[in-house]
Order: C-alpha cells, then structure tokens, then sequence
C-alpha cells in the first residue's frame, strides 16, 4: 500500500510561485513514475505533468509548458512541482499520483491518489 501526501498549496498573485511536494510511503516509489494533475471546480480532472522513476523523462501539459517543472528526490520519497508565473487559469487542486507507465499516467491511469492540495491565483 503506498500514500501519498501533497502540500504546499496557497493562494497567490498573479505572476506569484509556488512549490508543491509529494511525499510517498512504501518502497516503490523510486521505481514508479509519477504524475501531477490538477481538477477546478466544475470541471474534469486534467493532466499536468508526469516524470519517469529516475526523473530523466518529464512531460507537461501544454498550458503548463515552460511555467511548470517537475522533479523528485527519490530519497527522499517526494516529488516536486514548481509553479511559476501563475495565473487565475492555474486555480485548481493539485494531484500526485504513482502509476505503472509513464504514458498511462498522461491519461490518468495510476494505481494510487494524493488528496490534493489547493492553489487559488487571484488576479
């Protein structure tokens, strides 16, 4: 069984970052990819970033491309997601999830959920 346990959330300007962390019980984790959603009110869940086991591939959504970055210390346990350059669009609460296969997670499929952590852009 593995958990995973997002933070660093906030509310923010504009223009404003933030950092998010996933932090990852069990022994797999540094040998699964893991991936960033995010889901706004009243709309579907959608892909944000994946990252590979040992974090040499790393995929963005288009909306996020070049403000956004991925990373994880897998000794830690964790996985990273900065947010630059944020906008109101970016409001939504952000999701790690552990899968099996990189290119499973662009489209959702994973075995395992964080229980997300809120960003809020205020323009």
């Amino acid at each position: 069984q593995v958990q995973l346990v997002e933070s660093g959330g906030g509310s923010v300007r504009a223009g404003g970052s933030l950092r998010l962390s996933c932090v990852a019980s069990g022994r797999t984790f540094s040998s699964k990819p893991l991936g960033w959603f995010r889901q706004a009110p009243g709309k579907n869940r959608e892909f944000v970033a994946s990252i590979s086991y040992d974090g040499l591939e790393v995929r963005y959504a288009d909306s996020v491309k070049g403000r956004f970055t991925a990373s994880r210390d897998n000794a830690k346990n964790t996985v990273y997601l900065q947010l630059n350059n944020l906008n109101p669009d970016d409001t939504a609460a952000y999701y790690c999830a552990l899968g099996r296969e990189l290119n499973a997670l662009r489209i959702g499929l994973a075995d395992y959920w964080g229980q997300g952590t809120q960003v809020t852009v205020s323009s």
